[in-house]
């Protein structure tokens, strides 16, 4: 009986833990669209909102942190339970880095909207953005289901991602050389697109998490990239 109620306690604090996660989540995701819109529609006041509500996505984070050592003090987890409360505090972190390449976003957002023209259209920085958003929600849903056949789908449609990336880039570049003048909107273009980029990635590395998390292993296959840029990424 004693032991019955300590696992439920167990499952009831990471319930709880893992409801802070998935509202990390909703709030990420919502500051990546929101910035590609504030950026599209020229909304400085949305993207300044963007760039205030990365405090809150961190504060998440210091508390899902601090959720977990308490969890980890307190009920001792072993094996399974372990691993679940580790795999936890791994998706925090790579949702705060997420949290962060959408303030950079929205950064970037306000320097382009005091200028007259953009060298390509922004609705493909957008069309990536809901992508990856979809990348997150349905890694962190593989997370909640513990499906490891869902994880794989994310890991492997981050290529799309790539793709995106690799063609806007190739039309930056192009712009760049035929107008000089294009040169400093350009550059801004192409690191908000590699944040995008990235974010991708993180939500390659949630749902490989998933995958350890369900099955004690991390996936043996390199993961797939096509990205041929060698550009830096700098962050803010």
């Amino acid at each position: 009986m004693t032991q019955n109620h300590i696992m439920s306690a167990f499952d009831r604090d990471l319930s709880s833990i893992q409801t802070l996660v998935l509202r990390m989540g909703n709030l990420v995701s919502t500051a990546l669209l929101d910035a590609a819109e504030a950026l599209e529609t020229r909304d400085a006041t949305l993207a300044e909102r963007v760039r205030s509500g990365d405090k809150v996505i961190d504060a998440l984070e210091e508390q899902i942190n601090s959720e977990c050592a308490r969890l980890i003090a307190i009920r001792a987890p072993a094996a399974s339970d372990l691993r679940t409360v580790l795999t936890v505090m791994k998706i925090a972190a790579n949702l705060e880095r997420c949290g962060d390449y959408a303030k950079n976003l929205a950064k970037r957002s306000l320097v382009l909207a005091d200028m007259a023209t953009l060298p390509v259209p922004t609705g493909a920085i957008r069309h990536m953005a809901k992508h990856v958003t979809a990348l997150l929600t349905d890694a962190l849903a593989a997370f909640v289901a513990r499906d490891a056949i869902g994880a794989a789908d994310v890991r492997q449609r981050d290529h799309e991602v790539d793709q995106m990336y690799s063609t806007l880039f190739r039309e930056l570049l192009t712009e760049m050389m035929e107008d000089h003048r294009n040169i400093t909107p350009a550059m801004h273009l192409h690191f908000i697109a590699k944040n995008i980029e990235r974010v991708g990635d993180h939500a390659t590395a949630v749902a490989e998490q998933v995958i350890y998390l369900v099955t004690g292993a991390l996936p043996g296959d390199a993961r797939p990239k096509i990205d041929s840029t060698t550009a830096g990424t700098p962050l803010d």
